[in-house]
């Protein structure tokens, strides 16, 4: 749905605009779901302590790089 360009001239993001949100919302949604996920599977391994928030950190980067590329790439096409 077109956005309604108001009375002060605001004009629609383009197309690199979009990408970078999108990657900003994949980059955000994957690092609480890499959270969750890396908190559960590093206590089940047994990790503790510094080595627990280094593999915590790492899932959540991961994760969010990931997600956030998918996301990027679908507002991508989507423009």
């Amino acid at each position: 749905m077109p956005v309604a360009v108001g009375p002060y001239g605001q004009q629609q993001p383009n197309c690199f605009d979009r990408v970078k949100m999108g990657f900003m919302m994949g980059f955000a949604v994957g690092m609480a779901a890499g959270a969750m996920f890396g908190t559960f599977s590093c206590l089940r391994v047994g990790m503790r302590g510094r080595e627990l928030m280094g593999g915590v950190g790492k899932t959540m980067l991961q994760s969010g790089g990931t997600f956030g590329t998918f996301m990027s790439i679908g507002m991508g096409i989507r423009c």
